[in-house]
This record gives C-alpha cells, sequence and structure tokens, in this order.
C-alpha cells in the first residue's frame, strides 16, 4: 500500500513546499522507547496558546500510547465517510466537554470509550501537549497523553469511525511521511503539516499536535511550530 489516502485536502492557491520534519537526521529518534516518551511527556509543561478568537466551547483529544512488538505505537481514527464534517479525516478519539465531565483526561477517555470502546480505566495519564484554540469551531482543544499497558482489543463505532489505525512512532519519524506545506491564511503564511501514512494522509490538527508530541519526545526545536496557532 502506497503513502497517502482517501483524504480531500482544501490545498490554497499559491501553496508552496516547506521544509523538512523538525527531527531528520536525528539518529536516537527511531529508537525511541515508551519509557523515553513517559518521560519526555511528564517533563513537559503545555501552554495556552493565546487566541483572539472567542471560545464557544471546550474539547478533548486522548493521545493513546501502547508498546507491541517492542515498538511505540499510537492509536488514531478515520473518521466515518457518513459525517456531515472532515469526512475520511484522521483524528485522535476525543470530542465536546460534557457539563458531567470532571476535567479534560474524563472528556478524553469518555469520547475514546463513546468512539473505539477503549476502557477509560485502562489508559494511565502522563501528561498533556499545549492547549489551543482552533480556527474552525473556536474550540478550545485539551490534548491529553496517556499510556495503556499492552495494545488493547478495540471496536470503531460504527456513528463515528470508518477506521482505527495502529500507528508506530517509527513510522511518524520516516522522513518519506513528513511533508510540510506553506498556505495563506488569514492574511498569513503559515506552516502546514502533513503526515503520508500507508493508506491514509494525516492533516490538520492532528498533524500538528503529532508534530508537537514528536518534537517533544525527540528533544528539539521546531522554529517553524504550528503550535504558535
Amino acid at each position: 500500500m502506497g503513502r497517502g489516502g482517501p483524504q480531500e485536502i482544501p490545498r490554497p492557491a499559491g501553496a508552496r513546499p516547506g521544509g523538512r520534519a523538525p527531527w531528520s537526521g536525528v539518529d536516537s529518534a527511531t529508537s525511541l522507547s515508551l519509557d523515553d516518551i513517559e518521560r519526555a511527556i511528564s517533563s513537559y509543561r503545555p501552554v495556552v496558546h493565546e487566541s483572539q478568537r472567542p471560545i464557544r466551547h471546550e474539547s478533548a483529544v486522548l493521545v493513546p500510547l501502547y508498546e507491541y512488538d517492542g515498538r511505540p505505537h499510537v492509536i488514531l481514527t478515520r473518521r466515518a465517510a457518513h459525517m456531515r464534517t472532515h469526512t475520511h479525516q484522521v483524528a485522535f478519539p476525543g470530542g465536546r466537554a460534557d457539563p458531567a465531565d470532571a476535567d479534560p483526561w474524563h472528556t478524553a477517555t469518555r469520547e475514546a470509550h463513546e468512539e473505539i470502546d477503549l476502557d477509560p480505566a485502562l489508559p494511565r495519564r502522563i501528561g498533556a501537549l499545549d492547549r489551543f484554540v482552533t480556527f474552525t469551531s473556536d474550540s478550545l482543544i485539551h490534548p491529553e497523553v496517556g499510556v495503556l499497558a499492552r495494545r488493547p482489543v478495540l471496536t470503531a463505532s460504527p456513528a463515528e469511525v470508518e477506521h482505527i489505525l495502529h500507528v508506530s512512532i517509527a513510522e511518524l519519524l520516516d522522513d518519506d511521511a513528513f511533508r510540510e506545506e506553506h498556505w495563506h491564511l488569514d492574511g498569513l503564511e503559515r506552516p502546514v503539516t502533513f503526515f503520508e501514512l500507508h493508506g491514509d494522509t494525516v492533516w490538520g490538527v492532528t498533524a500538528s499536535l503529532l508534530r508537537q508530541f514528536l518534537t517533544i519526545v525527540t528533544g528539539v526545536d521546531d522554529v517553524a511550530s504550528e503550535a504558535r496557532r
């Protein structure tokens, strides 16, 4: 199966190629263990990126990690074809906070249970990525990172999820997977990240979160980071 998938990219006129992956050339990147990742994420202090846009609601996503066959993996989902928006888009399990949710971790694990039948008691929270307000929905996103003791048995909810992806961190770090473009958005030129997986293209918010996650765990600086949304 080749790289890339059925995702439709609303590429604006004038988009141009960007740079290489921030972690490109870091020899130790592909040998990362789950323990290495946990140490890096648990010591990271997330920030809230300021936005002039109003916050209409809050959401949380879960970044679920586990080790399989000696390699760390992350779980992603592909949205169902019948969804009203973002058809086939690859995303972390997650969604909008409910009034009954105690905190963003509760939101993220509840949504993961609804979408992929992940038992909320299985993930162990190790930290979080930066919180930010999305352009399209004015939602404050809380990315919560959790570790699973083993590869879970999951079932996709047909109402929301077309396919569950188990992606190794090594695949994400492969130079052939990363692609960057520069788009003009809201009068500014911004870097837009893509991960060309085997059978899927990850872009948008999910690719931005993966980019930050990978820069944290590889210990590199990201001058063109999309974290400055």
